[in-house]
Order: structure tokens, then sequence, then C-alpha cells
């Protein structure tokens, strides 16, 4: 009897504290729904419920919005797209496997061309004149971007550009008015002997980048001089490291598409360029590569402690994917740092060209944490990807100089999408179970 007096005044209690429940002078609320005596109208219902909609002029808006995205072409466009795309990978697989080592066709070099709907959708997305769905953006971006909207497209998986098209002229105009600032206020104090290290490392740094044509002319060597001392001054924390100056390229080359119409942007001349452009081209540059690296500034700051753990678990992970790969590095005295260290400071950049880079920071930027996570699992796959190499190799000499100078001159945007996958796969697989790959 106790437990029953109590269970009523448990439920007495709790019944209050329902979210959205009404006080009434009542003392007892029922507790299951009590149904109702006579059918209610629909013009009842509406009254009852009309303070939870905003009604009013949107209606017309809301309905033809939801008449376009279930705009039966688009869906049966975009649903055939994606069968015979798969259809096609499917094909291309079996034909490999039957082939032998010596009849596999070469990587493309060149990029396969990118299917009209799929810039169309892309455009609509990243040119909205209300706000831009970022999770569809992301959906859309993963596969790869277009070139003509790669770059309004990474400013905004960035969140260097606000989704409302509308603040973004006013957003640009302040950011670049706000760096230049930055080139006025401490630009100057270079060689002062507090900065000079800095700037000489810096110096030093950027004609040892690729591509040489692109970087080695004038204007472009001032302009990423300018990026990487500013931004090492702003981050007292980790200053200028040797790596960071790679990671200003991607932007740059994206960027300074929009203005040059040559397909080879590695020996653009960039000088052809109004000046107006590369000021916006070098301020829109230097706040995306900030964003980036405010993710993965632990990469950088002393000891690089960042590069030191991803070095580790990816190690790990390798020995859960492929014990025997694992092993055999292990057997030959190969440690990861040798050569894994690279992979994360440069973020592969070193390891593939740069139109493979690009490619592959496209689906960065779609992924959450894509260069401080999903690149952990891109360097697995990439490692992995060289099995056949890596267990022919019974030396130590040579086994490290391959892991150092990978054959990928003529990748492709194939051969990223297949790496991309295979990441995929063993994220899906590990991520979120990461006992999985600990001893």
């Amino acid at each position: 009897m106790a437990s029953d007096g109590a269970r009523k005044q448990f439920w007495k209690r709790s019944n209050s504290k329902v979210p959205g429940s009404l006080l009434r002078a009542t003392p007892k609320v029922p507790t299951t729904p009590v149904k109702a005596k006579r059918g209610s109208t629909f013009q009842e219902f509406e009254r009852n419920t009309s303070d939870a909609w905003d009604a009013g002029e949107d209606d017309d808006e809301l309905l033809a919005m939801a008449a376009e995205s279930l705009n039966t072409a688009v869906v049966m466009e975009t649903a055939n797209r994606v069968l015979r795309n798969h259809s096609q990978r499917q094909g291309c697989h079996k034909l490999l496997g039957a082939l032998g080592p010596e009849q596999k066709p070469k990587p493309s070099v060149e990029p396969p061309l990118v299917p009209s709907g799929d810039l169309r959708l892309v455009k609509s997305v990243s040119e909205s004149h209300t706000s831009c769905p970022a999770e569809e953006l992301r959906k859309l971006s993963w596969s790869g971007i277009p070139k003509p909207v790669r770059a309004i497209t990474w400013k905004l998986l960035s969140g260097y550009l606000p989704a409302n098209v509308d603040r973004r002229p006013a957003t640009l105009q302040r950011k670049q008015k706000e760096y230049f600032a930055f080139i006025d206020h401490y630009y100057d104090s270079r060689t002062d002997e507090v900065h000079q290290d800095t700037y000489r490392q810096i110096h030093i740094d950027i004609p040892r980048m690729s591509p040489e044509a692109l970087i080695l002319q004038p204007k472009v060597t001032e302009i990423f001089e300018r990026i990487l001392f500013i931004w090492a001054i702003r981050h007292p924390a980790s200053g200028y490291v040797q790596g960071i100056n790679d990671l200003v390229t991607p932007f740059f080359v994206v960027f300074i598409c929009e203005y040059i119409d040559e397909e080879d942007v590695d020996t653009a001349d960039v000088s052809c360029v109004p000046a107006d452009a590369l000021r916006n081209v070098e301020a829109d540059t230097y706040w995306c590569m900030s964003r980036l690296l405010d993710g993965i500034q632990d990469n950088y700051t002393f000891a690089q402690p960042g590069i030191q753990m991803k070095v580790k678990i990816l190690e790990e992970l390798v020995s859960r994917i492929d014990g025997q790969v694992h092993r055999h590095l292990d057997q030959h005295e190969v440690r990861y740092l040798q050569f894994a260290f690279r992979w994360m400071n440069n973020l592969l950049m070193r390891e593939v060209p740069l139109r493979c880079t690009i490619r592959l920071w496209d689906t960065y930027q779609s992924e959450p944490e894509g260069f401080a996570h999903f690149h952990l699992y891109v360097c697995a796959a990439f490692l992995v990807r060289w099995r056949k190499e890596i267990l022919g190799e019974r030396d130590f000499q040579e086994l490290l100089l391959f892991l150092q100078n990978l054959p990928t001159a003529h990748w492709g945007d194939e051969d990223v999408s297949l790496l991309l996958a295979e990441a995929y796969r063993l994220k899906f697989v590990f991520a979120d179970a990461p006992n999985h790959y600990k001893k």
C-alpha cells in the first residue's frame, strides 16, 4: 500500500514538471490522453495550433521552395547520374582486375569533365540569394567542386564568407581592409631584431615551394612573404614553422583562377592580373589559410605535439588495417616519423601534384574536421595503397627512399577519388570505435 501511495505522489510531482504542461486549478490531471467525444474540424485544429506556425506571406514562398526541391526532373536526373557513375566504376574495377599489371591503363593526368548537373547544383547552392544550406553544400562538394565555382565554395566552406549572399560584399570589404591594416601596422617591423629571423626563414623557404614557375614570380613571392609574416606575428604561440608556407599555395591558386583563363595555372603569368584583384586574392588567401590553421595549430606549436600524436595514431591504425605492411616496416626498422611526419606537416602536398591537392582539399573542407581528423584516414589509405611496392622492398634505404618519393606525378582526379573513398571507409569503420586500433 505504501508503494502505491508513493507511486501516486511521484506522478503528482512529475506531472507539473512536464515541459509544456499547463497549470490548472483542479488537482487531478489525466495522465493519458482522453479520446475526443466528437470529431474536431480542421478549422478548429488550425485555430488551436496557430501559435505554433509563422503563417502569413511566407506560406507561398515555402510552398514554392518545396515544389522546387521536389522537382521530378531534377530528382530523376540526379538519381540517373548516381546510378550511371556507379555502373561505370563497377565496370572499371572489374576490367582492372582482369588485366595484368602491364596492361592496366595509366591514370589520366587531366581531371575528368564535371557533369553539367553538378555545376548547376553547386552554383544554385553557393549563389543562393537567401541563405546557403551548409550541409547540402558540403554533400555536393565532397566529390569535387567544379572549377568555375571552386573559389566561392571554398570561401563558404571555410566559414570566411557568410551564407547570406547580401552580406558577402560587406564582409569581403571589411576583412580585406582589416588585413591590409595589419600590413601597414606590422610589415615594416620585419627587419627589426626581434622579427628578422622569422622573416629570413620565410624568405628562404618560399623559393623552395612548388610550382616554381608561379611562386618565383616577384609579385607572388611578395604576396606569400606578407601573408606568412603577418600570420606569424599574429600567432606568437607557434610563430612561423616550415610547412606552413605550403598551405598558402592551394588557396592562392584557386582564388587567382577567378582572374586567369589559362588551364595550367602552374605557369600562369600573374603580372596580367589587375592590382586590385591581386589585393583581393591576397587578403582572401590570408583569411582562409588562417581558418585552416586554427583547426590544426597544435601541429606547429613547440615540439609539434599534434603531428607527433597523429603519427602515433597512424601507426596504430595501419597495424590494424594491414598488419603485414606494418610488420614489414617494423622488421626493416622504418619508423613512421621518418616518412609520415611530412605527410602531416604538409598535408600530403609534397607527395601529390598540386591539382590533386586541390581536389583533396575539396573533400577536406566538406568533412567535419577534415584537415585535423579525416586527413589521418587519408594517410592510412595512402600508405596501404602502396602495399605491393612496400612489401617488395627488402632494404631499409630503398624502402625509405620509396616512401619519401612516391610515384604520384601522373595522378589525377580518379586516383584521388579512389583514395578518398577508401579513407571514408576506414573512417566509417574506425572513427567511432577507437578501440579497434588500440592494441
